[in-house]
């Protein structure tokens, strides 16, 4: 677990200085779930050994519920796939699943009356979790939902929809919230649902959260468009996140889209060694509480205060601190209300200015003439295979240096200087369609350590680095939503120093200082109108 913090604060809310009960903040909670699984999840189990089962996972998250809720916490976020499982086919899930009636048609707390609708006792324990403690619970689970071919040209051939489901149960144990998983990584058990969701709900002591799961946070719908139109900027987000460095770890990419978002993102990912499942957290656009451990055996819960970000929230002394937050402007614009809070706000600035002439007279202020005698020149490009995709690459030169590469329209420009190591690092770019394990166009640049000293090993995993990397990077990118991450050492998270658009076309993010040797610097570009191309 580690406390990550940016180098600077544009809220008075951001700073670690609150209390729990200033009504501009709240605790959250997330719970890192050591998942129980079925053995043989394509053999079909009955109603009451699929119970069974699922009893011995709802045990642990009813204990988890309970030390939440003794410190503080408000809600609790639980992983995707925690109280069943995954790998089952449709046909194997089926003891599994229960009706999760609408909460806009029925108010219902399934822990109040019990009776009201058949088979339903997962619910009725997620129920008796949220109202015992009160406290908010999302919790991920399989539902179904019935059908007629007749009205509805999408329903499956059996007659019945089959979803990747998250339910919030309010602390009187209501079920206030349901979500339908939109975009299915390869999980023949469910069904996509015929029409996209975007599924809100709405607390006393934070106002609004909006929902969505695990592999939905790489599309435009529904998680954009609930940030960039509907204006949500906390999200539930329950995951069971396969890590895949160097681009997308699990909290690599939860923070990248937390900051470029401008949101909260409470993310609860399942505990999984032999899949590679780790990585959860309490993000906000500036710093961030995490867990992510590779090694061990174990859950881990979370627990945060975190300021309220709904603009439309009207808590008292909210208004007072609330934040402007432009959704994928690479910066946060602060409140100008209060000359006492600029102040307060307001930390010492990078040694970096935001103009890449000024960033090169600063990395060559003990040699003049660094520029004009060739920093510029690229060394010899080359490919390598990183997440799948063929990279265009230039290898790291020397200890200072300014290269190029492109791929298309893309061009991606970097400004370095690094402590001297054996290490090799190469700039990359990939601007195209990715096409395995999901469909989606992207525009790529990436900074990134090797794992060997050979070209072929860029694009390898690994979380470890000993080189000190200060840095700007900028590309041409033909969409606005650009994800900046920079990933450290052992899996730590740094947030850029400056970050933003140039020139219309132009994103760059720069960093220096950082504490620990950098693993990868990246601008990872989601072109979601190109992804039928």
């Amino acid at each position: 677990m580690a406390l990550q913090t940016a180098g600077f604060v544009l809220c008075l809310t951001g700073l670690q200085l609150v209390h729990a009960a200033d009504p501009s903040n709240y605790v959250a909670a997330v719970y890192e779930h050591r998942v129980i699984l079925n053995p043989n999840p394509r053999v079909p189990l009955d109603r009451r050994s699929a119970l069974e089962h699922m009893k011995k996972n709802l045990r642990v998250l009813e204990e988890q519920t309970a030390l939440a809720a003794q410190q503080g916490a408000q809600i609790i976020v639980f992983p995707e796939d925690a109280i069943h499982g995954f790998n089952f086919t449709r046909a194997s899930i089926a003891g599994y699943l229960e009706t999760v009636p609408d909460p806009e048609v029925v108010t219902w707390s399934p822990c109040a009356d019990p009776d009201q609708f058949p088979d339903t006792e997962v619910l009725h324990s997620l129920s008796c979790m949220a109202r015992k403690n009160r406290i908010f619970v999302v919790a991920n689970m399989p539902s179904r939902q019935t059908c007629s071919r007749a009205i509805d040209p999408h329903c499956p051939v059996d007659s019945q929809y089959q979803f990747n489901t998250n339910v919030v149960f309010s602390d009187h144990g209501t079920i206030v919230a349901r979500y339908h998983k939109q975009n299915l990584y390869f999980e023949a058990a469910f069904d996509t649902p015929p029409k996209i969701e975007y599924v809100t709900f709405t607390t006393p002591f934070a106002g609004r959260f909006g929902v969505f799961t695990c592999f939905d946070i790489l599309f435009r719908d529904p998680a954009v468009t609930l940030v960039k139109d509907m204006g949500i900027r906390q999200i539930v987000y329950p995951t069971a996140w396969m890590n895949q460095l160097p681009l997308l770890a699990a909290v690599q990419f939860q923070r990248s889209f937390a900051y470029a978002a401008g949101v909260t993102l409470l993310a609860a990912n399942i505990r999984a060694a032999d899949f590679g499942m780790t990585g959860s957290g309490i993000f906000t656009p500036w710093d961030s509480l995490i867990h992510h451990d590779a090694k061990g055996s174990s859950g881990k819960l979370l627990v945060r205060t975190v300021p309220v970000l709904d603009p439309t929230f009207r808590g008292k002394g909210v208004d007072d601190v609330r934040c402007t937050i432009s959704p994928f402007s690479g910066y946060r614009q602060k409140n100008q209300g209060s000359k006492e809070l600029e102040k307060t706000q307001m930390l010492p600035t990078s040694s970096f200015d935001r103009k890449q002439g000024d960033f090169e007279t600063k990395l060559c202020h003990k040699d003049p003439d660094c520029i004009e005698r060739g920093l510029s020149e690229n060394p010899t490009t080359f490919s390598s295979i990183m997440m799948y995709d063929n990279f265009t690459l230039v290898p790291l030169l020397g200890n200072k240096g300014n290269l190029s590469v492109c791929s298309g329209s893309l061009c991606c420009h970097l400004l370095f200087r690094r402590s001297v190591t054996p290490e090799f690092y190469a700039l990359g770019v990939f601007n195209g369609l990715h096409v395995v394990h999901g469909t989606f166009y992207l525009e790529v640049c990436t900074l990134v350590k090797c794992t060997g000293l050979e070209h072929s090993s860029c694009g390898g995993e690994t979380e470890h680095a000993h080189t000190l990397v200060d840095f700007r990077l900028e590309g041409t990118f033909t969409t606005r939503h650009v994800f900046p991450g920079i990933l450290g050492s052992g899996m730590t998270l740094e947030i850029p120093d400056h970050s933003g658009w140039e020139s219309g076309d132009r994103f760059y993010m720069s960093r220096t200082g950082m504490s620990s040797g950098l693993v990868t610097a990246m601008m990872y570009g989601r072109h979601y109108e190109r992804d039928g191309v």
